[in-house]
């Protein structure tokens, strides 16, 4: 039998996952199910992949097997109460996309035998290269984990974590797109005042970025610095630019940034 996904809210993210899903044919269009209030978005959903639009929230529980809340969390004491009932009597999955909002506080507006997923996917998600955070409550199955984090794949890769790793987890996952444009931007603005055009410059730099974290990523024993001291040839130019890294504090200012960044979460 084929699992009818849901979709509360259609912002950014929850389109970035239906097109993952949609088009690397994870599920068909036909068998995904969306409501907002914004009906331009799910009008955008329905010609593009044939998606089911619903009137209401609570109408997306009731003819789907796994929904995904995608409203801002501060909406979310609205819409639970609203679908509790379907919830509860259809047995309707909820995965939860909302940042800072526990298992515990989504399941406190339902019950508790309620299946509850919590997803933190990243903006990469767009282009189907998210790293998404993935934790459940103990009502949910092997089965039930193992769709959501396939669908999870559908637009990226997904690791399984504790729920209280999910707050640091938000801070490398989340933040880490910010920081690594800046540092593909930093290189290549100094490309351009060399003479290099700026497009150019953004191509190679993110490019070799993104092959240096392939590299990692496909070496599950990888060490860092041994990568780094296979690009240093002695006397040669990569070795002079890393010695400049570290007397300027590199590891130490990335560090304190994530540091800065965690802190700052604690007291949202």
């Amino acid at each position: 039998m084929q699992i009818k996904l849901g979709f509360i809210g259609c912002g950014n993210m929850a389109t970035a996952i239906i097109n993952g899903a949609v088009t690397s044919e994870f599920i068909a269009g036909e068998n995904i199910f969306v409501y907002d209030i914004d009906s331009e978005k799910t009008g955008f959903l329905y010609e593009k992949h044939g998606v089911n639009v619903c009137d209401s929230a609570e109408s997306v529980a009731e003819n789907t097997d796994v929904t995904v809340l995608a409203v801002k969390p501060q909406i979310f004491p609205t819409v639970l109460p609203q679908i509790k009932d379907v919830v509860l009597e259809k047995g309707t999955a909820i995965v939860s996309i909302g940042a800072g909002k526990t298992l515990n506080y989504i399941g406190s507006f339902l019950d508790d035998d309620a299946k509850i997923v919590r997803v933190m996917p990243n903006i990469n998600a767009k282009v189907g290269a998210s790293m998404s955070g993935i934790c459940k409550n103990k009502n949910v199955n092997d089965n039930l984990l193992q769709f959501v984090k396939d669908l999870c794949c559908s637009f990226g890769d997904v690791i399984e974590l504790e729920e209280d790793m999910f707050p640091l987890f938000g801070v490398i996952a989340g933040c880490s797109p910010a920081y690594s444009f800046m540092f593909i931007d930093s290189m290549a603005r100094e490309a351009v005042k060399n003479g290099m055009n700026k497009k150019d410059a953004l191509k190679i730099c993110a490019q070799a970025v993104l092959g240096s974290a392939k590299t990692i990523l496909e070496d599950s024993d990888a060490n860092s610095w041994a990568l780094i001291n296979s690009v240093c040839s002695p006397g040669g130019t990569t070795i002079e630019g890393i010695a400049v890294l570290e007397q300027e504090g590199f590891d130490e200012t990335v560090m304190n940034a994530v540091k800065a960044s965690l802190e700052k979460d604690k007291k949202l």
